[in-house]
């Protein structure tokens, strides 16, 4: 297979580690994903920044809440970040109008993630985390030529479709040379409410079995949870809104986990 090339990367003044949380399909929830690690990140005392580089489809204002557009810093040509539960957040869903699409062609695209990478102030933080659009497209080609990326987190749920596209995202990070940091499987299980039984709707066990067969770290599972949803609607991440909800106890585990992989 080809190997994907790599320019020289250049590093983003002041961020010291920077992570990319990847998808092989869209519907596995890495969005929220991105979201709720952010916030469990800075809960750690951790300085983070969070930029949505899923430019035709951009959900991370949403799920954090914010409308304001970022402002240019007086003087610069550089991009002041907007501020959201303790983190600093770029995305083109605060650039556009609600509602209207960006039509863009590839190289457009990476124009503007290189901008979002460089001309953003983003100031001192410990992590930069990537939301990236599903699959190995254009966007992904682009950071992993351009961004100094520590690694790679690969999110996923039991379903047979989606543990397939897992081995082509690490596939393209391996022929980057982007170190993958781990797998965490969404909608895991579910609990009923009425009695109290767990389920598996998804399947069972498959990202711990995906995660072996492929050779990269698991770090852990989420349960299906509504708070990760009403969260997401709401504006507040779950991880802070409820934090002793299933999916939020889940999470600090593969925190702990990942942040034992950045040290």
């Amino acid at each position: 297979m080809t190997q994907v090339q790599t320019h020289e990367r250049q590093a983003i003044p002041g961020v010291k580690q920077t992570v990319a949380v990847s998808s092989g399909k869209g519907g596995v929830g890495k969005s929220t994903m991105s979201v709720n690690l952010a916030v469990a990140l800075a809960a750690q005392g951790l300085s983070v920044g969070l930029m949505d580089t899923d430019i035709y489809g951009p959900n991370i204002p949403g799920m954090m809440g914010v409308s304001e557009r970022p402002e240019v810093i007086p003087g610069t040509q550089s991009i002041r970040p907007v501020e959201a539960h303790g983190l600093s957040l770029i995305s083109m869903g605060l650039l556009v109008e609600p509602g209207v699409p960006v039509i863009w062609r590839g190289p457009m695209l990476a124009k503007m993630v290189s901008q979002f990478l460089f001309s953003v102030a983003w100031g001192d933080l410990d992590v930069l985390l990537l939301d990236l659009p599903p699959g190995t497209g254009d966007v992904q080609l682009t950071l992993t030529q351009m961004a100094p990326l520590t690694g790679a987190v690969i999110v996923t749920t039991p379903s047979t479709l989606a543990l397939e596209d897992v081995g082509r995202g690490v596939q393209m990070f391996r022929q980057s040379e982007v170190p993958i940091l781990g797998l965490i499987e969404n909608m895991s299980s579910f609990v009923c409410d009425g009695c109290d039984k767990q389920s598996y709707p998804f399947g069972h066990g498959g990202g711990a079995a995906a995660a072996g067969t492929l050779g990269i770290p698991f770090l852990g599972t989420i349960p299906l949870d509504i708070n990760l949803r009403t969260g997401a609607d709401d504006g507040t991440p779950a991880f802070l809104s409820r934090p002793q909800a299933p999916a939020s106890i889940a999470m600090r585990g593969i925190c702990r986990s990942l942040l034992e992989r950045l040290v």
